[in-house]
This record gives structure tokens, sequence and C-alpha cells, in this order.
């Protein structure tokens, strides 16, 4: 293993970074679609349920684990508990990584759409033949997916923090100054009292509805970064002396302001221009077709509209390049980990993230294709987690990991049975919610299917996939990373 004593200057370069990690295009443009279909505001007392039985403390251990072992995800794990569990460390590794090849597509996406906002184009022949026309054989998405490559490269060449860190010190203050804008904006809009009210009135009822708990827990497992291995890597640069447990909360919190403030300008926005029954009628078309499709219709239909349409997307490419250039940081860890230089992993990183993103920006089922079956990845990323700070002790872990002598904000007793029994009964619904879904209501004919879009069988075959190849390169790859042959 390649040692890496690059290291965050401050604890605000520590923080800026991890809320830039957490704040992603799934804050602006899924966490409105989500609430509104789900009880607005019985939707966020679940959701804010979650962000302590699910979120931070996958937050915390992944802290832990990055500072303790001073490795990311491809070595961590099997560092702590023993060789032959680390390809359960790979498996998070992958799994993220697997999402970066199509979340730099929709970076691009956004990028494109800000640049179209300051021109005509997205008025032309129409939204959604112009969003269409864009995602079906354009050369266009491969183009912009190679620039939010590029940009994010180049970032994480200049490393921790002349990259990271000052490039969060811009992004996330701006990120934040656009999205207080648009939203201050919206709730001054005619009747933008009807989106607040469908956002933040609970229709208590809705509580007693397992879908709103399970759609709650799901938006804080994919929303804050826990579990990807972003903050196990971030916490590789860590000091010996840095706390992280404060760190841990103020992420949380940052990402749940950052969506309530995007959920504030869209809904408002919505609520402001159309009658309720197409309001609702937006809401529902999907987070593609609300974010690219109506919303720059609306726009157009308040006060300085353009402008805040480009202010919109402005903020949305942001939100999105603050994630993309964590995602890149955690690829390019994995290959330090396994003994390449920083100078050598990174442009290997974009080279393969770009090939294999090519079919994202290509097609567009095969984009919805991998963003189904590797957002549910993630939940299996963050059992792995809890199963190896439960094979290590939770209470241990927690006394050993997080609460040592520099941390000034130690963690309650809380923390050993969320981890240890709530993360693992958590993950097992999602697993029978989603599969549920897959097989009731997404593909009810094909759900077998290894080849089919949604279905529970390509899901099934990509995970089974990876995880024997990893299984069969274990060893090799527990080698290369230094685990510990125990356990």
């Amino acid at each position: 293993m390649t040692e890496n004593r690059d290291q965050f200057s401050t604890r605000w370069g520590i923080l800026l970074a991890a809320i830039g990690m957490a704040v992603g295009t799934g804050n602006i443009w899924r966490f409105p679609r989500v609430a509104a279909e789900n009880g607005g505001g019985a939707f966020l007392i679940t959701w804010l349920v979650f962000m302590f039985a699910w979120s931070v403390p996958l937050v915390l251990a992944e802290f832990a684990l990055g500072k303790s072992t001073r490795r990311g995800p491809a070595g961590a794990i099997g560092h702590l508990i023993g060789a032959k569990y680390n390809w359960m460390g790979a498996f998070v590794g992958l799994c993220t990584c697997f999402i970066m090849f199509y979340y730099s597509v929709v970076t691009g996406w956004c990028i494109k759409y800000f640049f179209a906002t300051l021109g005509s184009g997205l008025a032309e022949g129409g939204h959604e033949a112009y969003w269409q026309s864009l995602t079906t054989g354009s050369f266009q998405p491969i183009a912009f997916h190679l620039l939010a490559l590029v940009i994010g490269c180049f970032i994480i060449s200049r490393g921790v923090v002349k990259g990271i860190e000052r490039t969060n010190r811009i992004l996330i203050p701006i990120l934040f100054i656009l999205l207080i804008v648009a939203a201050a904006r919206a709730v001054t809009l005619p009747d933008a009292a009807k989106g607040l009210g469908f956002l933040f009135a609970p229709v208590w009822g809705e509580l007693l509805s397992h879908k709103v708990w399970l759609e709650g827990l799901t938006q804080s497992a994919w929303s804050v970064g826990a579990a990807w291995g972003l903050v196990m890597t971030y916490g590789v640069y860590l000091k010996q002396k840095d706390d992280f447990v404060l760190t841990g909360y103020t992420t949380a919190f940052g990402d749940y302001s950052a969506s309530l403030l995007a959920g504030i300008a869209i809904m408002c926005t919505v609520f402001a221009v159309l009658p309720e029954a197409e309001a609702r009628l937006a809401l529902g078309a999907g987070s593609e077709g609300l974010t690219f499709i109506w919303l720059p219709q609306l726009f157009e239909q308040i006060p300085a509209g353009k402008f805040f349409l480009a202010l919109f997307f402005l903020a949305l490419s942001f939100a999105a390049m603050s994630s993309l250039i964590a995602m890149i940081e955690m690829a390019t860890r994995i290959g330090v980990d396994l003994g390449l230089t920083r100078e050598k992993a990174v442009p290997l990183v974009g080279i393969v993230a770009f090939v294999l993103g090519l079919p994202s920006a290509w097609k567009l089922g095969f984009f919805q294709n991998q963003d189904w079956v590797w957002s549910l990845g993630l939940m299996v990323s963050g059992l792995f987690i809890s199963l190896a700070v439960v094979k290590f002790g939770a209470g241990r872990f927690r006394d050993e990991l997080i609460n040592t002598q520099e941390e000034r904000h130690p963690v309650g007793r809380w923390f050993i049975p969320v981890i240890k029994y709530v993360v693992p009964l958590e993950f097992a619904a999602l697993m029978i919610w989603w599969f549920y879904q897959s097989v009731v209501n997404y593909d009810p004919q094909g759900w077998w299917h290894p080849f089919h879009t949604f279905s529970l069988g390509t899901t099934v075959a990509q995970w089974g996939l990876l995880i024997v190849l990893l299984l069969l390169l274990n060893r090799w790859w527990s080698a290369r990373v230094g685990a510990k042959e125990v356990g």
C-alpha cells in the first residue's frame, strides 16, 4: 500500500468536504418529489427519524474506520476484522464506483442544462422533445459526461487540500446561497402557501403507512452518503488530533437543510404556477421528468424565470460536482491502497469511469438499470459496515475508535443497539420492500429476468457476479491492501 500523508488542513475544510459529499442531485431532484408523494409533513418526520437510525451511525462508523485504519473501503474492513472479510469493504467501494460511472453522466446533464438556460436552447421544439433528443442517441451527453470527469479528475489531482478542500470552500457556500435565493423567491410567488402546506403540513394518518416509513428510510440512506465509502475515504485524511462526531452530525443536518431548501423552492414554484391536479402530475413525473421537463416550463411562467432557472441548474451542477469529486477521490483511494501512486491512479480512474459510463450516457434505459441495481446495493453496503462493527464489537468500536481521547463530543450508548440491531433490521425491511415493488409493480411479468431494467433478476445477477468475483480475488486483494490475517 502506498501511504498518502495528504490531510485536511482545518475543521471547516473537513466539514465542507463532508457536506459537499452528502449534498447531491438527490437532495434537489428526488427529495421534493418523494416528499410530495408520501404525505409531505408525515414523510419529513420519518425522514428525520432515520437520520439517527441509519445515516448518522453509519457516517460515524465510516469516519472511525477511515481514520483508524488509514485505508479507504478497499482495505479498511479487512484491516479491522481480518483478511477473509475484506471482500465486504471492496463491495462497498466498487458499488459506489458503479454509481460514479453513471453519476458523471447526471452531472453532465446538469452542466448541459445550465449552459442551455443561458441561451434559448431549452425552448426549441418543446421541453419534452429537447430532453428526449438529448437522451436518445445524442452525442452531447457523452461530451458533457467527459467534461464532468475532466473537471472532477483535475480537482482530485490537486490533492486533498488544494483540490477537495479548496473546491468545497467555494462550491458549498455558493450552493447554499443559490438554494436560499431560489427558496426565498419561490415563497414570494402567488399561492406559494399551497406548496408550503403540501410540504410541511403533516397528514397524521400517513404515519400509519409502512410506505411512508420505508420511503423516508430510503431517502435518508441515499441522500446523506452513509455507507457509500466516501466518508470512510475522507476519514483517511483526518489528522490524529481531529475529532469527527460533531462533523458527522453536522454533515447530516447540512444535507437535510439543502433538501428542505430545494423542496421549498420546487414545491412553491409548482403550486404557484399549476392547478393542484397538474401540480401532482408534475411531481409524479419522476426525478428526471420533474427536473428536466416540468421545471423549465414552470420557471418560464414566473417573473425573471429564465434567471432563476439558470440559478437552479447552476445549483444542481454544483451539488452534482461536489458529490462526483468525492466519488472520484474514493476510487482514487482504492487505487492508492492497491499500490498505485496518486499520479497514476487519478487518470486511470478518469479513463475507466469515462469508458464504463458510456452506455449510461448513450442509452437512458441502461442508466436507469444501473441506478436501480447499485442504489439498492448501497443498502448492502450499509449492512456490511454494520456487520464489520458488530464483528469487531460494537461497544469496543465505540469506545476505542469513536470515543477516543481526541473526541470532544463522545457518542452515547445508543450507538451500540442501533448499529448492532436496528441497521440490519432496516436493511431487511428495505430489501423486502424494494424487491416486492420490483415483482409486483415494476416488472411483474419479467421480475426474474436478468436483463430487464427494474427486475429482481437483474439486481441479484449483478450483485451476485460482483460478490463471487470479489470472493475469488479476496486473497490477492487483501494482500495488496495489507489486511490482517486474522478472524
